[in-house]
């Protein structure tokens, strides 16, 4: 079976920075399993993949625009460290979980602490940088209608929510 769209797709991946670096890696791990096109991969990789068969291997290269976004120096901020309310410590590095203008849950890193003031950087970790995967599809299945309303896959036991 080909990947397609409202297929589940199983796959073992590595990603790695231009530099080689890994960045992350399914590999000794179980596999990444996701909803082909419900937004649950980089679009980039997303397009690669399509009309690939269980047992392929793919090299991708994705550009910042077809991964985690081109990085945008207007998600840098500074704030007053009261908005981190119940964090006793504060140092670079840290991650919260925010709420973005519009509603949608968004993660922001700590870049700077300077006293009361505390710079954040809503930018994903990953964006601006071209993301080299290498992928072995592993399994590929038809969605459940359950998969498709919901938007993503289950596992055995099924999930919460």
């Amino acid at each position: 079976m080909s990947i397609a769209a409202d297929k589940v797709v199983s796959i073992e991946y590595t990603l790695t920075a231009d530099d080689g670096e890994v960045l992350d890696t399914s590999v000794g791990d179980a596999p990444l399993v996701y909803l082909h096109g419900a937004d649950n991969i980089v679009p980039g990789l997303e397009r690669a993949l399509v009309g690939k068969d269980t047992g392929d291997e793919v090299v991708v290269v994705v550009e910042p625009e077809d991964g985690y976004g081109e990085y945008l120096a207007e998600l840098v901020n500074t704030v007053d460290r009261d908005m981190f309310e119940g964090a006793d410590e504060l140092e670079a590095g840290m991650e919260f979980h925010t709420e973005s203008p519009d509603g949608e849950s968004q993660i922001v890193t700590v870049r700077q602490v300077d006293g009361d003031e505390v710079t954040i950087d809503a930018n994903h970790p990953l964006a601006g940088q071209r993301l080299h995967f290498t992928v072995k599809i592993v399994d590929v299945r038809h969605a459940s209608d359950e998969e498709l309303a919901h938007g993503h896959p289950h596992g055995p036991d099924d999930h919460e929510h």
